[in-house]
């Protein structure tokens, strides 16, 4: 044999490269397994070396390989040493009485498993009576655990599913409704007809401001409607990087990163950073957004829920947890459905305490809080204390898409591994310039904010003394209580169609069974003349209807804190909204 071919062949086959050229010598010229036990290959020809050595030890090797047994085979049938069905049976029971190894290197078996396949694309079964692929153990498929009579039903399926919503009264409805950028906060319906928009999470009116929109106006002309591709395939623009840098110096941190939306955010910094730390556990508020719980499902880490706002039952599972376990505390400013606001500071000193990872949520509250619009962290001088921000471009900077702020190698680790920032289409070049020149106008103007708290400050104090029950809390958020989801969304239609005031009715998943509730959110162009026109039509549908009211709610021991004897104190103090605020007309 060439030494250079067996050498190369060595490289290859594992049988080769462990035996010396002598015991291949020997193994040729010993008898084989079958030559001892048959004389099936008698009657093939002598005078051919393949044929000379059919019955050795060699070949009995050979035929355990399985590559070469198939090779073996290709090369009967073309000298024709297994023309005969007794051959062809005699190979067969050659092969069959060799135990095949249970083991193959890896590069190995993935030759073999191609070898095989090609052999059996060039339709070469006919070696054996019934076929090679009987000779070739296979897996047997798995018999379904369920039989079906019939094929199964998508479309029903879909209907069942459908109806439980129904049946439930939670299955959502979408209203046509368009706002009128000239005319905010008025709105046209599908028919045309215009209507007042209360529950816009545009909380400051930025999507129509001049500053934004003329800016959007530009970039759209110089840089097109598109940004291209992923941040990593056309899509990195200077605009971005100018984003993140203004968003990161926002919230005083090392660095940011801009998302497609902040749902997108939150579920791909969770589920990436919670996937990364060795032995992760999340402590969750109870009461967080179904972005973070998506995350937090999607990172697989170990999970402990806190009740809401609840720092001693936060406390009790941080003291559960070993101290050099890897820990984060996610958590909200503002509770967008309740109006809460979390306990930055208490949560921050657990997380000192317990060596944990801060992650706030600040979506509902950027460009609403703070100084500079940086949200509450910002307005309790905490934004220090945390780790991780997450926040909106969508909600009270008026245009659309999400980020998060924090350290430079935390933002390089979630920009390098998050399949949710890796592989979007990044924002187009008008958003990004529009959310750019929305911060920028809100970190210096404190018109907008003011005039939005004052709003809500009137309008809570207005209800209360109406008697409409108003979840109390401490934000710009008004909850007003109703209790059943098909009441819920009967007045929300009856304020549609009635009044001409679009008031989103909210159900079950996004609040407990029993705390439908109607969700009012003022902003600054909500006129007096407009708030009186929404306060007559609510009192009105309350007496007609006999819907409750607070000392209703409190007679049967309070729901969602109302009638349960909270006094909420605002966040924002009115005094301080008289002095600096430039109110609107109202």
């Amino acid at each position: 044999m060439d030494a250079s071919l067996l050498a190369s062949v060595s490289r290859v086959c594992p049988f080769l490269s462990r035996s010396s050229v002598s015991t291949l010598r020997s193994l040729s010229t010993f008898p084989g397994i079958a030559a001892q036990q048959t004389s099936q290959f008698s009657s093939i020809s002598a005078t051919s070396t393949a044929d000379a050595t059919a019955t050795s030890a060699l070949f009995s090797a050979a035929v355990r390989c399985p590559v070469m047994q198939k090779a073996i085979a290709v090369q009967g049938l073309r000298r024709g040493i297994s023309s005969s069905v007794s051959q062809r049976h005699a190979i067969a029971r050659e092969v069959d009485s060799i135990q095949q190894p249970s083991i193959l290197p890896i590069s190995f078996a993935h030759k073999t498993k191609e070898s095989i396949s090609k052999r059996e694309e060039l339709d070469l079964a006919g070696l054996f009576p019934d076929g090679i692929a009987s000779r070739t153990p296979k897996k047997t498929a798995k018999k379904s655990a369920v039989t079906h009579s019939k094929p199964f039903d998508y479309e029903v399926f879909y209907e069942e599913e459908l109806n439980k919503k129904h049946e439930d009264r939670s299955y959502r409805y979408f209203n046509n409704i368009n706002r009128l950028a000239q005319a905010f906060p008025t709105a046209h319906t599908g028919t045309g007809e215009q209507v007042t928009v209360w529950c816009a999470n545009d909380y400051l009116g930025m999507s129509k401001h001049p500053v934004v929109v003329d800016f959007m106006k530009e970039t759209l002309d110089k840089y097109g409607a598109g940004a291209g591709g992923t941040r990593n395939i056309a899509g990195n623009a200077q605009l971005h990087l100018s984003l993140e840098k203004e968003l990161a110096d926002l919230h005083k941190k090392d660095a940011a990163l801009v998302f497609s939306s902040c749902y997108v955010a939150n579920d791909a910094t969770l589920s990436t950073l919670a996937s990364k730390l060795p032995g992760c556990v999340i402590l969750s508020d109870s009461s967080n957004h179904a972005s973070m719980i998506q995350g937090i499902r999607h990172s697989g880490a170990a999970k402990k829920v806190f009740r809401h706002n609840d720092m001693a039952h936060l406390e009790e599972l941080l003291q559960s947890i070993d101290i050099n376990t890897p820990k984060i505390i996610a958590f909200e400013s503002v509770y967008s459905m309740c109006g809460s606001i979390g306990p930055i500071k208490e949560i921050a000193k657990l997380a000192r305490r317990y060596n944990a990872l801060t992650f706030l949520d600040e979506v509902h509250a950027v460009g609403m809080y703070g100084h500079h619009g940086a949200g509450v962290a910002e307005h309790i001088n905490a934004m220090d204390d945390i780790d991780i921000i997450t926040g909106t471009l969508g909600k009270a900077y008026g245009v659309v898409g999400g980020y998060i702020a924090g350290s430079t190698k935390f933002v390089d680790l979630i920009r390098s591994y998050a399949p949710g920032f890796i592989f979007t289409t990044s924002l187009p070049p008008p958003v990004v310039g529009g959310a750019l020149s929305s911060i920028r106008y809100l970190k210096k103007s404190q018109t907008e904010r003011y005039g939005q708290q004052l709003n809500t400050f009137k309008l809570k104090d207005r209800l209360e003394k109406l008697g409409i029950p108003v979840v109390p809390n401490p934000s710009h958020i008004i909850p007003v209580l109703i209790g059943d989801a098909e009441t819920a969304k009967s007045v929300s239609d009856e304020l549609l169609t009635r009044y001409h005031i679009y008031v989103q009715s909210i159900n079950y998943p996004t609040v407990p069974k029993g705390e439908e509730r109607l969700r009012i959110t003022p902003t600054p162009g909500h006129t007096k003349e407009l708030m009186d026109k929404l306060v007559d039509a609510l009192c009105n549908i309350w007496e007609e209807r006999g819907l409750k009211k607070v000392t209703d709610w409190e007679q049967e021991g309070g729901r969602a804190g109302v009638g349960m004897g909270k006094a909420v104190k605002q966040l924002v103090d009115y005094k301080v909204l008289e002095a600096v605020c430039i109110a609107p007309a109202a």
